[in-house]
């Protein structure tokens, strides 16, 4: 695993609640068994900004890449990625997992693209977790001034700083999730640094909206 995440570091800011989890059993025999999939299956995701995937509840499986897009649209497509598990769903794109080399593939059915956005799993999971605690936990007005407070300005300031700390922080481990300003996980960067996916009941909502 490139990046250390555990379990407990999630409960601990989110609650058990709100982890979302896939079960071994969803996932097709070539990937139950990968790192991955174990990943998916103990550790999980924060839910909020990325949708994971649940199992069909008629088969209780993992739709594949080729039941959800035109896999033949995706000229890009490595072979064989029609067989691979849809994972989740990240804004427009579908993600998918190798189970061979473990990274996670983003199809964009809109632009028929497919690229590279994670490493592995482990990667899919920090950046996650890292941007859904941002929302969580970030409120303007916590800044310097006289007051003991910032103005919105100095808010937006701050909130860009910890959105661009999250950017090359990863960087310097995994370079796909913000290899350039057109993956899925930069456009989500610069819609929090411009103050947009705080939850209403955050402390970042409240003290922007009120």
């Amino acid at each position: 695993m490139l990046f250390d995440v555990t379990r407990g570091e999630l409960a601990d800011v989110f609650g058990e609640d709100r982890i979302a989890t896939v079960p071994a059993t969803a996932f097709p025999p070539a990937a139950a068994d990968s790192e991955g999939a174990r990943l998916l299956q103990t550790v999980g995701v924060p839910t909020g900004t990325l949708l994971l995937r649940q199992p069909h509840e008629d088969d209780g499986l993992l739709p594949l890449v080729q039941d959800v897009v035109h896999i033949e649209d995706f000229e890009d497509a490595p072979a064989g990625a029609g067989d691979w598990p849809v994972i989740g769903w990240l804004l427009n794109a579908h993600l998918a997992l190798d189970p061979v080399s473990g990274t996670v593939h983003a199809f964009d059915p809109d632009e028929e693209a497919v690229r590279e956005l994670h490493t592995d799993v482990s990667s899919l999971v920090q950046v996650t977790f890292r941007f859904q605690r941002l929302l969580e936990e970030f409120t303007f007005g916590d800044g310097g001034d006289r007051d003991g407070g910032d103005d919105e300005e100095a808010g937006f300031e701050r909130l860009d700083g910890e959105v661009g700390r999250i950017r090359a922080e990863t960087s310097g481990i995994d370079p796909l999730p913000f290899q350039d300003d057109d993956t899925v996980w930069s456009v989500v960067g610069d819609e929090i640094a411009m103050g947009q996916r705080f939850e209403g009941n955050s402390p970042g909502a409240r003290s922007l909206y009120g």
